[in-house]
């Protein structure tokens, strides 16, 4: 015979050649010499010694534990103390019921959307995330979720999380921020058979994400052929000159004619407009003679007119010089000065008679 003491917060499981016999509660105990106990702590998990369906027999033992199953697609999540604690597995666990507090939640792992009320931290953890598909919608997308492909619903901005499991989940997102689509190298005849190559611009925003992606398909594709036929109806139905002076009005017209197309895509217009208007070599070279001669032309009429206005105002100083020989002195003295100007040397010569020359040459000629 030998002795054995059962602590408080203790429990002993007696196996007789490995046979389970009993459990043993707080207190003291004999037991035969091919007995043998294992001690377990009530505060700790239990680790079964053997078959748990063998142990849960004993009516003793099976008051003192919780036994949790777990079916097949689905786990169990455990809270200790009110805390998040493990994920339990598909088959059969026991845990001590002691003065440690458990809960337990059954999640169903066939389904996509989570029901359960489970907080982010045990959502998020290491141990739950495998189990978990995760997705982010930004704040400036729209999205669409689809299940076996299948629409199931829109998802706002923000990360989403699915159970994980056979069934395929697929997000379709669109960028509802302000985009461009560039309509570049576009060749196109004028009204008056001018062959031009323009490169052309659109900007949009998506604002009906069902009709983008559901009703539509690749709906920026369809947006570029729209606003290519808008852009070829405006420029045939111009000459270039026409289309030279009225480029500016070219993105109401397109915007109209193109706005009930694109509403059906999904999407709202806000501006467009020609970036370049690209000539070809011939006919750039006449439009720079045509240019050149315009230019010339006005020359021309600048010339004309300036030479018009010098030749009054010659008229008038001679009539006024005409009319006033205080005034004619001193015009005439103007000249003198320009003469004098270029003058670098004078040369005197003829003795006495140089006094007389420079009168006769600074003296008045009347």
């Amino acid at each position: 015979m030998k002795i054995i003491r059962i602590s408080a917060y203790q429990v002993g499981l007696v196996f007789r050649q490995e046979s389970y016999v009993k459990t043993l509660t707080e207190g003291v105990y004999w037991l035969m010499p091919s007995e043998k106990v294992r001690l377990f702590d009530l505060t700790q998990p239990f680790a079964t010694p053997c078959s748990l369906n063998i142990l849960l027999q004993d009516e003793k033992l099976k008051v003192m534990l919780d036994v949790i199953e777990v079916k097949d697609n689905e786990i169990v999540l455990q809270y200790e103390n009110g805390t998040f604690k493990t994920v339990l597995k598909p088959g059969r666990h026991a845990f001590w019921k002691s003065i440690v507090e458990y809960r337990y939640l059954t999640v169903d792992l066939s389904k996509i959307d989570i029901v359960e009320d489970i907080d982010l931290a045990a959502l998020t953890s290491k141990e739950v995330l495998g189990y978990l598909r995760t997705y982010t919608v930004e704040p400036y997308e729209k999205a669409l979720l689809f299940v076996d492909g299948k629409y199931q619903k829109p998802l706002a901005a923000g990360t989403h999380y699915w159970w994980r499991n056979n069934l395929s989940v697929y997000v379709s997102k669109v960028d509802t921020r302000q985009l461009q689509l560039e309509i570049s190298g576009q060749e196109i005849l004028t009204k008056d058979k001018a062959a031009l190559r323009i490169n052309f611009y659109v900007q949009y925003k998506v604002t009906d994400i069902l009709k983008a992606l559901l009703e539509n398909k690749d709906a920026e594709k369809q947006l570029y052929i729209v606003m290519q036929l808008a852009l070829r109806e405006y420029i045939g139905t111009l000459t270039l000159d026409e289309l030279l002076e009225k480029k500016e009005a070219a993105s109401a017209f397109i915007l109209n004619a193109a706005a009930d197309k694109a509403r059906m895509l999904g999407i709202t217009l806000i501006g467009c407009g020609i970036r370049d208007l690209i000539l070809p070599g011939e006919m750039k070279e006449i439009m720079n003679q045509v240019l050149i001669a315009e230019k010339k032309a006005q020359a021309n009429a600048i010339m004309r007119r300036e030479e018009t206005a010098s030749t009054r105002s010659l008229l008038n100083t001679a009539k006024l010089m005409e009319e006033n020989e205080m005034l004619f002195r001193l015009k005439e003295m103007e000249y003198v000065e320009k003469i004098a100007e270029k003058i670098n040397n004078i040369s005197i010569s003829g003795g006495g008679q140089v006094l007389d020359q420079l009168k006769q040459i600074f003296g008045s000629a009347k």
